[in-house]
Formats: C-alpha cells, sequence, structure tokens
C-alpha cells in the first residue's frame, strides 16, 4: 500500500500491478513526495510529479478514486469518469465518490504520497 495525505485525511491506495507503480513505490522508498494539484476537466486533481517515471499506457475509463500517471510525470486523483490512454498507478480504498471529492474540495490542493 502508499497513501496520500490531503489536508488531516489520509487515503489509503491499493498500488496496481504494473513496472510504473513498482516505480513509484520505489520513490517514495527514498521519502514522501508533495505534489501541488489543481482541478482540471470537472474529473480529476492532477499535479506534476516533479520526476519522470516508466510509462505503461493502455486505453483506460477511470472510475473515482483511480490514481494515474499522466505523461509519465504528472500523477492525477480521478473522481468521475474519464477515457484516456493512461498509466496506472493505484486505486483509493475505502472511500466513496461522494468522500473523495470532500475531501479534494475545490480549487488547488497538496497531496503528500508516502509508504507510512
Amino acid at each position: 500500500m502508499f497513501y496520500a495525505r490531503i489536508g488531516k485525511d489520509i487515503l489509503e491506495i491499493q498500488p496496481a500491478d504494473n513496472s510504473t507503480a513498482q516505480a513509484f513505490m520505489n520513490l517514495l522508498a527514498k521519502g514522501d513526495v508533495s505534489v501541488a494539484m489543481r482541478d482540471y476537466g470537472g474529473f480529476e486533481k492532477v499535479g506534476a510529479l516533479g520526476t519522470t517515471l516508466p510509462t505503461n499506457d493502455e486505453p483506460i475509463t477511470t472510475e473515482s478514486g483511480d490514481v494515474i500517471l499522466y505523461q509519465g510525470n504528472q500523477i492525477t486523483i480521478y473522481y468521475a469518469a474519464n477515457t484516456w490512454r493512461f498509466t496506472r498507478l493505484g486505486k483509493i480504498q475505502g472511500v466513496s465518490e461522494s468522500e473523495l471529492k470532500k475531501i479534494l474540495g475545490k480549487g488547488g490542493i497538496t497531496a503528500v504520497f508516502s509508504l507510512k
């Protein structure tokens, strides 16, 4: 598992079974990664990862709670559906779509990704 801390909320994320998710976990093993995220398209929060990871892009229709790598260097948290070629990093566990929208709020946030 890895985690995203947004304000006082901590989201538990089940990693995807691919080399990109493993590379992300390896990055987190070196320390937390803080990402400034903003709303985009009315279905996601997106922010620059600060590094580039290998991609495993495939056609995906996202669902609320999907954590996706976009263009190899941006991380997104989806709170609604979108279809595109993405690389799945993981899936947020135990949070409904309405709860996730409340946690993410409107406007900019900082998500701190970690292994603990």
